[in-house]
C-alpha cells in the first residue's frame, strides 16, 4: 500500500475499533479493491466483515491475506480469533457440531487462546465426547494458570466432567478443594452439593450435601450470588421451609425486590402456604418479571394449585407468545384447555398420534435384539455409578447415569445411538405436517440429540409427573424390564408409562389420557411439552431405560 492508503487502513482501524462497524467495512473493501496484493488490506477486509455479521466473506478475506502471506503470525493469530468469535456464537445457539469443527480451526490458526479451548470442551462435553472435552479443559486451565489469571470456571467444569466421566472421587476431591480455596463461588458449592447428594451415601457417608454451601451462605450475607444459588439448591433439594428462613433476612435487606419476591412465593407454595404466595407473585408481575416465560410457567403452578384456572390460561398463553418454543408454557397451556373443557387440548397433544411406540431393530453386528438388550444393559450397569436418584429430577426410587450417554467412546453406545436415531427418524416421516402446530410445525427429516442418560429404577422406583424443558421431541428406550412389569396388566399397569397427567405437586385430580405397557427393545416418543410419568412398580430386578430429548435438524 502505499502512504495514502496506509493513511486510508489506519483510519479504518480506528473506526473500527470504536465501533463504527459500517464506516470501517467501506473503507476496508475500498482499500482491497485498490491493493489486491496486499494481505494487510484483506486482513482488515476480514476483521471488518466479521464484525459487520458477515462471517463467510470474512474467512474467505482472511483466506486471501494467508496466500498472500502463508504462515503469518499476525494473520494468523487474527483470523484464528475471528473463527473463534464465530465458534462461541454457535456454541451459544446450540449449534454444537458446527461450532466444533469452527472452534478446532481458529485453535489450529491460534492455540494460544485459552477461551477458545474452554469453549470447545464445552461443547465436546455437550456432544459426550467426554475424554476429549477434559482435554479441552485440561488445556485451557494450563494457559490461565501460567497467566496468572484467574481459571475458576475451567476447575469447576472439569470436576463436572469427570463426574460425567464415571470418575466420581476425583470430581469431588476437585470440588472440594475448589470450595476451600474459593468459598465465595457459588458454582463451585454448587458442584460440590451435586457430587455429594449423588455420591456421598458411598463416598462422604453422613455428610450433609448441602453442609458446605450453607455454612457459606451463612458466613457470607453480602454475597448476594451465592445467597441466590443456595436458596435455589434448598428449592431444589425439596427443602422449602429452610428455604424460607433463609430468605427471610434477604427481603428484609431489599424490601420490594421482585426477584426475592419470587422466591419467596415459590417457597410458601411449595409448602402450601398458597393465600400468602398469591400477592408476592402479583407483585412481581407487575415488574420486568411479569415478561419472564420462567416466571410465568412459576406463577401458572401456583394458580393450578389455587383453582384460578383462568390466571393460569392467561399466564401460560402469554408465555406462549414470548417464547413460542417454551415446552412448559405449551405443557400448561394443554392442562388449562382440558380443565376448560376445551377442545384444542386434544389438538395439542393428540396422544394417540403424537405418542409413538415403536419397535427398534437390533444394530448391525448383533445378531438379534436380545442379544444387543443384554449387551447393551452390561455396558450401562457400569455407568450407574451414583447411590440416589439427581437433585430436581423426575427420578424417584433410582438413579441416572452422569453426564451425556451419546457420543461416548463406545462401541456399544454408538450402535444404540445409530439404531435410536434410525427408529426415530421413521416415527417422523410418519407424522402428519401442520404449520400451525407447536410440535408438527417443527419436524425435520432428523433430529439432533440435546440431552441423554441412562435411567435404572429399583422396586417401588418411579418418575413422577414432568415434562422435558430442554427437548422439543423425548423418549423412552427400554432396555431391561423386571417380570412384574411384562407381566403387569390392565388393573395394575406396574412400571407402564402414562401420559397426560400434570405433575403431583400442582393438586389437580386428572387422570392420565394414555397409558402404554413397556417392552423391551421398543422405543416410546412424544412431544417434550406432554406432561409422563411411570407407575411405582414392586420387584427384585430393575427397570432400565435410555432416554433422550431431541430438537429438529435442518
Amino acid at each position: 500500500m502505499n502512504a495514502a492508503q496506509a493513511g486510508r487502513f489506519r483510519q479504518a482501524l480506528g473506526l473500527l475499533q470504536s465501533g463504527q462497524r459500517a464506516q470501517a467495512l467501506s473503507i476496508a473493501e475500498t482499500l482491497a479493491g485498490q491493493a489486491p496484493q496486499a494481505a494487510d488490506a484483506w486482513q482488515l477486509l476480514g476483521l471488518c466483515l466479521a464484525d459487520n455479521g458477515r462471517q463467510a466473506q470474512a474467512n474467505a478475506a482472511f483466506e486471501r491475506a494467508l496466500a498472500l502471506l502463508p504462515g503469518n503470525a499476525m494473520v494468523s493469530r487474527n483470523y484464528g480469533v475471528s473463527l473463534a468469535r464465530h465458534g462461541k456464537a454457535l456454541r451459544r445457539q446450540g449449534q454444537w457440531e458446527a461450532a466444533e469443527s469452527v472452534l478446532r480451526k481458529a485453535l489450529a490458526l491460534s492455540p494460544e487462546q485459552a477461551s477458545a479451548w474452554v469453549d470447545l470442551g464445552v461443547v465436546l462435553r455437550f456432544l459426550g465426547r467426554i475424554d476429549e472435552a477434559l482435554a479441552a479443559f485440561r488445556r485451557a486451565e494450563g494457559m490461565l494458570d501460567q497467566r496468572g489469571a484467574n481459571a475458576l470456571e475451567v476447575q469447576n467444569a472439569i470436576n463436572g466432567v469427570l463426574a460425567d466421566a464415571g470418575r466420581p472421587a476425583e470430581a469431588l476431591a476437585g470440588a472440594r478443594q475448589l470450595v476451600a480455596l474459593h468459598p465465595n463461588h457459588a458454582p463451585a458449592h454448587e458442584t460440590l452439593s451435586n457430587l455429594l447428594w449423588e455420591n456421598g451415601a458411598e463416598l462422604a457417608p453422613g455428610e450433609d450435601p448441602l453442609g458446605e454451601f450453607r455454612a457459606a451462605a451463612l458466613a457470607q450475607p453480602d454475597n448476594r450470588a451465592l445467597q441466590l444459588a443456595f436458596a435455589r439448591t434448598l428449592m431444589a433439594a425439596r427443602h422449602a421451609e429452610e428455604a424460607l428462613a433463609f430468605l427471610h433476612p434477604l427481603r428484609q435487606r431489599e424490601p420490594g425486590n421482585a426477584l426475592l419476591d419470587w422466591f419467596v412465593a415459590d417457597a410458601l407454595d411449595a409448602l402450601q402456604q398458597h393465600e400468602q404466595a398469591a400477592p408476592l407473585y402479583a407483585a412481581a408481575a407487575r415488574g420486568e418479571l411479569g415478561n419472564l416465560p420462567e416466571f410465568l410457567n412459576a406463577r401458572a403452578r401456583h394458580a393450578f394449585r389455587t383453582r384460578d384456572f383462568a390466571l393460569a390460561a392467561d399466564c401460560a398463553e402469554k408465555a406462549t407468545r414470548l417464547d413460542p418454543r417454551n415446552q412448559e408454557s405449551w405443557s400448561h397451556l394443554g392442562t388449562a384447555w382440558r380443565l376448560a373443557g376445551d377442545e384444542r387440548e386434544h389438538w395439542l397433544c393428540d396422544y394417540e398420534r403424537l405418542v409413538g411406540c415403536v419397535e427398534v431393530a437390533p444394530p448391525p453386528g448383533f445378531g438379534d435384539l436380545t442379544t444387543f438388550l443384554q449387551t447393551l444393559a452390561a455396558t450401562l450397569d457400569t455407568m450407574h455409578n451414583a447411590k440416589h436418584e439427581p437433585m430436581n429430577q423426575s427420578v424417584r426410587g433410582g438413579t441416572q447415569t452422569a453426564g451425556l450417554l451419546f457420543g461416548r467412546d463406545d462401541a456399544v453406545i454408538r450402535a444404540a445411538e445409530d439404531a435410536l436415531r434410525t427408529a426415530v427418524e421413521n416415527w417422523l416421516a410418519a407424522l402428519p405436517n401442520d404449520a400451525s402446530h407447536p410440535f408438527l410445525s417443527r419436524k425435520q427429516r432428523s433430529v439432533g440429540f440435546v440431552g441423554s442418560w441412562s435411567v435404572r429404577l429399583r422396586s417401588s422406583g418411579r418418575h413422577s409427573n414432568h415434562i422435558h424443558s430442554e427437548g422439543w421431541a423425548s423418549s423412552a428406550f427400554y432396555v431391561s424390564l423386571p417380570g412384574s412389569v411384562l407381566e403387569s396388566g390392565s388393573e395394575s399397569r406396574d412400571g407402564w408409562i402414562q401420559f397426560g397427567q400434570p405433575l403431583e405437586e400442582l393438586g389437580l385430580d386428572l387422570s392420565p389420557r394414555r397409558v402404554i405397557q413397556p417392552k423391551p427393545g421398543y422405543l416410546a416418543l412424544f412431544p417434550s411439552y406432554m406432561w409422563h410419568g411411570t407407575v411405582p412398580f414392586d420387584a427384585r430386578e430393575s427397570r432400565l431405560t435410555v432416554a433422550f430429548d431431541m430438537q429438529p435438524k435442518m
